[in-house]
């Protein structure tokens, strides 16, 4: 009687050991968007179907989408107060924003004490001064950027976290998040994706977990600030965030030289130490803010910001010669 039970038992083992379910063929999709952060966005990732990755990447567009109104400074949105509400409304009154906005500016002003005012999103008034410039193709005024210069303080600056509200008290002042909010929003999105995804918005690269389920890195490239068709390097990365930042992205020329668009606190002229600043981070908003700090830091002072964020980074000068913080080489594949 045991043997039959024991018979029995094993052939009902090997009967579904032969119709156990096989795991189903994963293959690589991507899709792309042109309509966040004026940037090309494009997510890329394995899944079972077209489908189920098609709707992966629509929500994150989505939710990129909601970002991108939130953050924006130049533009409303219908119902929607954003942080061009808040510049609208400086010196007038408190605005109600949204949680994201509070969270993104209470990180910002992180980012502030941690660069030692490298990284201010307070200073849009001088930023808008460049911005007109670049339009017109023009250096802007001297004294014109001296005086928008005293209006780039923190301390005018009221955030009511109970309250929901924002309120910059001094008329001339604005916010301009552009330094940050790109890599801040990549990071939002990324905690809530699927592991093993690919984004990259512009200069901001994320990755929710390695390419494949075997641990098989994804590759992501450093481009070159000249634009050629080949990359200075190719990194090795499984999680996390890389951001470059560079002269090459926005930029104007006058009398043959360049004016880009990261523009140094102190000098309020664009920073002239390097050509291109990549960085690696756990974080893509800290990523993003570290880009811009590094880019107005000489060499060792950067690094050492880097180092004591648990970054890392490379850097391209003028002459074309890389410099790297300690633990960059482990990330370089080629």
């Amino acid at each position: 009687m045991r043997k039959r039970i024991f018979a029995l038992l094993l052939a009902v083992a090997l009967l579904c050991g032969c119709y156990a379910p096989t795991q189903p063929e994963m293959k690589q999709y991507n899709a792309t968007f042109l309509d966040v952060f004026d940037t090309v966005t494009a997510v890329v990732g394995r899944a079972e179907s077209q489908e189920s990755f098609q709707a992966a990447a629509q929500k994150i567009h989505d939710d990129l989408l909601y970002y991108h109104q939130l953050f924006d400074i130049y533009n409303d949105y219908a119902g929607l107060a954003n942080l061009k509400t808040v510049n609208d409304q400086a010196g007038v009154a408190p605005v109600k924003v949204e949680k994201a906005v509070i969270d993104l500016l209470l990180d910002c002003h992180s980012y502030y004490e941690k660069t030692g005012g490298k990284v201010n999103v307070a200073m849009g008034s001088v930023l808008k001064i460049w911005h007109d410039a670049r339009e017109s193709v023009q250096l802007p005024d001297e004294a014109a950027l001296l005086s928008a210069k005293k209006h780039c303080g923190w301390d005018t600056i009221i955030i009511d976290e109970e309250n929901c509200t924002v309120f910059i008290t001094d008329p001339l002042q604005r916010l301009d998040v552009g330094a940050v909010a790109k890599g801040w929003a990549v990071q939002r999105v990324a905690e809530i994706a699927p592991s093993g995804l690919l984004l990259s918005v512009g200069g901001n690269v994320v990755a929710t977990g390695p390419k494949a389920a075997d641990g098989t890195p994804w590759v992501v490239g450093v481009n070159d600030p000249d634009g050629g068709s080949a990359y200075l390097h190719t990194l090795n990365i499984s999680g996390g965030a890389v951001v470059t930042s560079g002269d090459y992205q926005r930029y104007f020329v006058v009398d043959n030289v360049v004016y880009h668009h990261i523009i140094d606190p102190e000098t309020l002229y664009p920073s002239m130490h390097w050509r291109s600043v990549t960085v690696i981070c756990p974080d893509s908003g800290l990523a993003d803010a570290l880009s811009t700090a590094l880019f107005v830091l000489p060499l060792e002072e950067g690094k050492a910001l880097v180092q004591s964020c648990g970054a890392e980074a490379m850097w391209v000068d003028g002459d074309g010669n890389y410099h790297y913080s300690d633990g960059f080489d482990d990330f370089i594949r080629t």
